[in-house]
């Protein structure tokens, strides 16, 4: 983990604010501010030194033009000052590709599609979502703008906003891609150029910051992290990962995220929001369980918080909204001791197919990697996302869902991995290689076929892999392959084919053609410690969820892992974690039932608590534990030892639980 470490009860203070509104920050009352903050348990505010409008919040001599034109104050300065004053930190945010005032005064410096027109907003509509180059000039207006902000303020640190590689035909990248003997006209070749411009500009904007301050958090916000942000991991002191649920990132999206950035070497925070839906939403409030269970989801996945919020122009705290974020924030307090310097405790690692899709890196991931996280999750499995630069090690079962092609590089690896004892778990197209015309994990003990020639078809699952499945055809709705199996591989289950393919020639009933009857060809196929599914099990599950999908592919879990970190009698609702606290010499079980519901057509919801009882819980432990205690309550539970497992009952779960397990 690297050297800076964040603070555990952060709010990110938007002030995107209009030139038609006038009054800007009048009603600021310095001591307000930061007594509102401090009652509500804050420790750290993003506050802003410019906007997405383009305006600038403190009495800039370097840019006078660009300073809000009815700017009533110093801003900026002084919410620095009142809160320093209650050792409350202030990172500066400012804005890097979205400038509505730079977009109008300099077109020249907009990115330019393929035909040469601006991307993002419309001249003609609202927003200020028109995207700048950062091959332009406008780098040099940056620098000059961050000098002056590090040269007139103490700076905790900096978070520079809407970082992201952006395909540009402007007349300097044009020119630059020349220069590298790319072809402009190529959209593969713009895409690279992209990659290679904005982690440019990061390690060159880290360089220039270091310039004036050493000490500084410095964060590149995208609205997401993977593995693109790897190569550049350098030029952050800590990840923040924006993903508010209600506002187009999801319930899932915060947890596989952080799964992924957390082992790349420095602290992570989540960014949630207070409002109902996202961003800008004025005058709207969160679900106090809702934003429990997000802060606290955040605390057992071994990260810091943050609640996104916006101050109104007049410059007026709203004091509903702070008596919301203290609501939780005085909970996170209490269990800060027993999340500081946590580290989680996992044993199984996600290949993400993110890695290989060469896409924008969006906050839109791929289908399979949140099915397999929601199938590991319900399963209570502690588990990592992870890319194929990562240490396969620490693992016991690496699991590899739907989309990951292998190069002979990565083939060499995992098969490594098996020859060291490790397990694999492949489906559908995962383990071909790169142009998909065989099978380069030769471990997995198949031959391709090509495509299953019956879609949908159905599973026939017996014996230990159909545990707590009737012994039935379950239909499998998203076509697979057909595959042969190798030599030495055993057929855990087949699959049975319908009468026919549905097409307008011959159908049968609404939807598919029932089962035949007729053995078709092999479905799931295990080689030593590899067991291959034909179908893409985890996409399917993050579709429509069925059951049998799941259960299938726990059994296939259990045969390589049949002794588990940890096991939970509960319900699949519950989210379980498990983290380690090194100096402390204790793990750190982390219980959490919340319930999202989709009660509107727009995003998931959560209103109500519902309290759990009598949970059974039983943990592989490494050594000997003196003491199992709820914390922060301190109240010590009986335990027993068998069999190097830990077992306990944990009498009322009601939202959320920390159990230490204090080792001897």
């Amino acid at each position: 983990m690297g050297g800076i470490e964040l603070r555990f009860r952060q709010v990110h203070l938007d002030f995107h604010t209009s030139e038609h509104i006038i009054n800007v920050g009048a009603d600021f009352n310095p001591e307000e501010f930061a007594s509102t903050l401090e009652k509500a348990r804050v420790d750290s505010v993003t506050c802003f030194a410019r906007c997405h409008h383009g305006w600038i919040y403190f009495d800039t001599k370097v840019f006078p033009e660009r300073r809000h034109p009815h700017l009533a104050r110093n801003l900026l300065k002084e919410q620095i000052e009142a809160c320093h004053e209650r050792n409350i930190k202030v990172p500066i945010y400012t804005t890097v590709q979205w400038d509505h005032y730079t977009a109008n005064e300099h077109p020249e410096w907009l990115v330019l599609d393929e035909h040469g027109c601006p991307t993002g907003t419309r001249l003609y509509e609202p927003g200020f979502y028109r995207n700048i180059c950062v091959n332009s000039p406008y780098r040099d207006l940056l620098k000059a703008h961050i000098k002056e902000i590090l040269q007139t303020f103490p700076v905790d640190g900096l978070f520079l906003d809407i970082v992201r590689p952006l395909e540009c035909s402007c007349k300097y990248c044009r020119s630059g891609m020349e220069a590298e003997g790319l072809e402009p006209s190529d959209p593969r070749a713009r895409w690279e150029y992209a990659v290679k411009t904005i982690n440019d500009f990061k390690i060159d904007m880290t360089g220039f910051i270091r310039q004036f301050n050493e000490d500084c958090t410095i964060f590149y916000n995208a609205g997401h992290v993977g593995p693109m942000q790897r190569s550049t991991v350098s030029a952050y002191t800590h990840f923040e990962i924006e993903s508010l649920p209600s506002g187009g990132w999801g319930y899932m999206h915060f947890p596989v995220t952080v799964r992924y950035a957390r082992n790349l070497g420095v602290d992570c925070l989540g960014m949630t929001g207070k409002f109902h839906t996202s961003w800008g939403d004025f005058h709207s409030f969160k679900n106090k369980r809702a934003l429990e269970f997000e802060c606290f989801r955040m605390l057992a996945l071994a990260a810091k918080c943050s609640v996104g919020d916006q101050l109104h122009p007049s410059g007026r705290i709203c004091p509903v909204t702070y008596n919301l974020i203290g609501e939780v924030y005085s909970q996170v307090e209490k269990k800060e001791p027993w999340c500081k310097n946590a580290r989680p405790v996992s044993e199984i690692g996600v290949l993400t197919p993110e890695e290989f899709m060469g896409g924008s890196g969006s906050s839109q991931l791929p289908a399979a990697i949140i099915g397999v996280s929601r199938m590991l999750q319900e399963g209570f499995h502690q588990f990592e996302i992870i890319d194929s630069v990562s240490d396969f090690s620490r693992f016991k079962v690496l699991i590899l869902p739907d989309n990951v092609p292998v190069s002979p590089g990565l083939a060499h690896k995992l098969e490594e991995f098996i020859a060291d004892g490790g397990g694999i778990i492949a489906s559908y197209e995962s383990g071909l290689n790169n142009g998909k015309t065989g099978f380069a994990l030769k471990k997995l003990g198949v031959r391709l076929k090509g495509p299953a020639p019956y879609t949908p078809d159905f599973i026939f699952p017996m014996g230990e892999i159909g545990k707590g499945l009737p012994e039935t055809e379950h239909v499998m709705y998203m076509g697979g392959l057909e595959v042969e199996p190798e030599q030495g591989s055993q057929v855990l289950a087949n699959v049975v084919v319908p009468y026919f393919n549905r097409t307008h020639k011959h159908f049968c009933s609404h939807r598919h053609t029932p089962s035949s009857g007729k053995a078709g060809y092999p479905g799931i196929i295990r080689n030593g410690r590899a067991i291959y599914f034909i179908h893409p099990i985890f996409t399917q599950y993050y579709k429509n969820a069925p059951l049998w999908c799941k259960k299938l592919f726990l059994n296939a879990l259990d045969m390589l892992l049949p002794e588990p970190l940890v096991r939970a009698e509960a319900p699949s609702t519950v989210l379980v974690t498990l983290n380690e606290q090194t100096v402390e010499n204790r793990w750190v079980l982390h219980l959490l039932h919340y319930i999202p519901e989709r009660r509107g057509q727009d995003f998931d919801i959560i209103e109500d608590l519902i309290p759990l009882f009598n949970l059974k819980i039983s943990i592989r432990v490494p050594r000997k534990v003196k003491a199992v205690i709820r914390v922060p309550e301190e109240d010590p539970l009986d335990f027993e030892v068998k069999n190097n497992r830990v077992e306990f009952m944990l009498p009322k779960l009601e939202g959320h639980q920390m159990i230490a397990l204090n080792f001897t």
